[in-house]
């Protein structure tokens, strides 16, 4: 589940990670206001003004202003608030601004030079591992500086026994080049991102810019963090922060259903039960000639209804001219998928795009005689093999 950066900037917070002081506002009243409590706090005269929106690169496309006034503050949220902001993440369609985040400015004046920082948190799935990457280059594209300066980047192993060592932190500040308070302030900061990191159960956390103000001060200036949707049981209060509207509609609706579901850019849509089988069948669609139109698991039961509900998913996509059913019977028998698949067909109505089901395990042979019999227009197929061969005959034009 991914957070908006206030959500991020907010869980950072109650670990005692410095963040700057923000303000999150849905109407323009609001935004002097938001303002003037920010400058109360802090003392500052300047702000930045930034849209919330599950993406990067807002600034590029208008969505992160500076104001220099009160009065620009109310302008900037304005023009921001309710916009339709489009980057370089989002997609030509790209996103609805909803909320905007009134912080304080960071770039303060002070005794030393301030400077723009990267880090960020991850599973290293290579070495079963987390790793903390960093780069004294941050406020741009990380993917750019690793490939024009792959010596600027660097990594840190975190030993799941041990968790992060003093030593490893005092080494991130040394490779950062930081000096006296600046150097201190980060070493203390880096325990305290990764304790909030580990707490959270976060699957990224990445800080771009990771800022040393003016005053040797460390803050957060910005934050994307994506949580492990299976530990929210464990996180009621982080579970509250999802943002419906950041997410795809169709997604949505088929978590609602208990349903795996991802939408694909290709034309052959898929159901599945099981991930690894899944993982195969996209494999094989794609060797057959065709694209996947999606991602979806029905999960170990498939039943009659969610094999309904699974087909409704994937029908809703415009660009699905075939649905491969690809059902192994271990803990469900396969008479009992095909009945559910006759069921659902005739509950939907008329389908306009061919169906190739494949049921293998328990009782394969019965459950293709049903759907041979059931007088619908579903094609059967026992074998892998069988079903690729349809579904590449079905997509020649």
């Amino acid at each position: 589940m991914n957070l908006h950066e206030h959500q991020g900037k907010s869980l950072l917070e109650s670990f005692g990670v410095p963040v700057p002081e923000i303000r999150v506002i849905d109407k323009v009243s609001l935004a002097r206001k938001a303002a003037v409590e920010v400058s109360e706090k802090t003392g500052c005269s300047i702000w930045a003004v930034k849209a919330q929106i599950h993406a990067g690169g807002r600034g590029k496309g208008g969505g992160v202003k500076i104001a220099e006034s009160l009065d620009e503050v109310e302008k900037y949220a304005g023009e921001i608030l309710g916009m339709q902001l489009v980057t370089p993440q989002t997609g030509p369609k790209g996103k609805k601004v909803r909320k905007i985040l009134i912080e304080q400015g960071i770039y303060y004046s002070g005794d030393y030079e301030p400077a723009e920082l990267y880090m960020s948190i991850l599973l290293n799935r290579a070495i079963s591992r987390n790793m903390i990457m960093y780069s004294p280059r941050g406020g741009m594209d990380i993917e750019k500086v690793a490939e024009e300066t792959p010596e600027q980047i660097y990594t840190e192993e975190i030993d799941p026994k041990t968790g992060i060592l003093p030593f490893q932190s005092r080494r991130i500040a040394f490779n950062y080049g930081l000096k006296g308070d600046a150097f201190k302030n980060m070493v203390s900061f880096v325990p305290k991102l990764y304790n909030a990191y580990i707490k959270t159960d976060a699957s990224l956390l990445e800080i771009n810019p990771l800022f040393k103000a003016s005053d040797n001060k460390i803050l957060v200036a910005d934050t994307k963090m994506t949580i492990d949707n299976n530990s929210l049981y464990r996180h009621p209060e982080i579970a509250e922060m999802r943002d419906f509207h950041e997410e795809d509609p169709i997604e949505v609706e088929a978590d609602s259903f208990g349903l795996s579901y991802v939408k694909l850019d290709g034309n052959v849509g898929c159901m599945v039960n099981g991930a690894g089988l899944a993982m195969s069948t996209m494999d094989i669609i794609k060797l057959s000639g065709g694209e996947p139109a999606n991602f979806l698991d029905v999960g170990g039961s498939a039943s009659a209804k969610r094999v309904e509900e699974a087909f409704r998913i994937i029908l809703k996509d415009p660009n699905v001219k075939a649905i491969l059913v690809n059902i192994f019977g271990g803990i469900v028998r396969c008479d009992r998928v095909a009945n559910g698949i006759v069921d659902a067909y005739k509950n939907i109505g008329e389908i306009n795009v061919p169906i190739i089901v494949r049921l293998q395990g328990t009782n394969a042979e019965p459950a293709k005689k049903i759907i041979d019999d059931s007088g619908l227009k579903v094609h059967s197929a026992i074998l892998l093999k069988e079903a690729a061969q349809l579904v590449n005959e079905l997509l020649m034009p």
